[in-house]
């Protein structure tokens, strides 16, 4: 049987400053890092000794999470820029404020389409197919224990994936990421892919 466990980042500075998080480089939080500190603790107990993988996007709250989380496990976090957030481009460094009053009009299918906030941003549908190499990749791998750490659309676009939603499907259906939440998947002997646990947010408190 293949397991994986999802995190999404704890809480990032860009969590309290209203600013765009997207691929600006943002740290954690000291609460984020007391969170993911609390995750490591919690997953370590858990594991019991199975070897685990740890991919983690490369970008600062991610990494700094996963490197809390992996100094429990005695792991060294793997980097992937697949794993990234959704790029908002000319977003990038700004404020929420200022995304929301400057970004495109929207189109019908609003996010779930080729629509793009700004002219250098990636949409959706380019984060679905950064994504889906990814995805085949660690479901082939000989590796049958892995985690993973993220961000909230890219988790959102990756549960989809795994459980067979297509992405123009994602207007009617879909399973969001929640920051701290800690998620469950695995593949049993029949091939079937199931979420066993989906955002547990007692993970990051004591």
């Amino acid at each position: 049987m293949k397991e994986i466990i999802t995190i999404q980042h704890t809480q990032s500075i860009h969590h309290t400053n209203g600013m765009v998080g997207a691929w600006t480089d943002w740290d954690l939080s000291e609460l984020g890092r007391k969170q993911a500190d609390n995750i490591g603790k919690k997953l370590n107990k858990e594991i019991n000794g199975n070897e685990f993988i740890l991919y983690s996007s490369d970008l600062k709250r991610a990494k700094q999470t996963a490197e809390e989380v992996a100094k429990y496990l005695d792991i060294t976090p793997i980097l992937r820029q697949e794993l990234r957030e959704i790029n908002e481009g000319e977003a990038t460094g700004k404020s929420r404020e200022w995304y929301n009053e400057n970004k495109a009009p929207s189109i019908s299918g609003g996010y779930y389409s080729d629509y793009k906030a700004f002219p250098s941003s990636e949409s959706y549908r380019e984060l679905w197919l950064r994504i889906k190499p990814f995805m085949d990749e660690i479901i082939n791998s000989d590796h049958n224990k892995i985690i993973l750490v993220s961000h909230g659309i890219t988790m959102h676009l990756f549960f989809a994936m795994w459980i067979g939603i297509e992405f123009d499907d994602l207007t009617k259906f879909g399973c969001w990421a929640m920051s701290g939440g800690v998620s469950k998947l695995n593949i049993g002997a029949n091939g079937k892919r199931e979420i066993q646990v989906l955002n547990n947010m007692l993970y990051m408190h004591c």
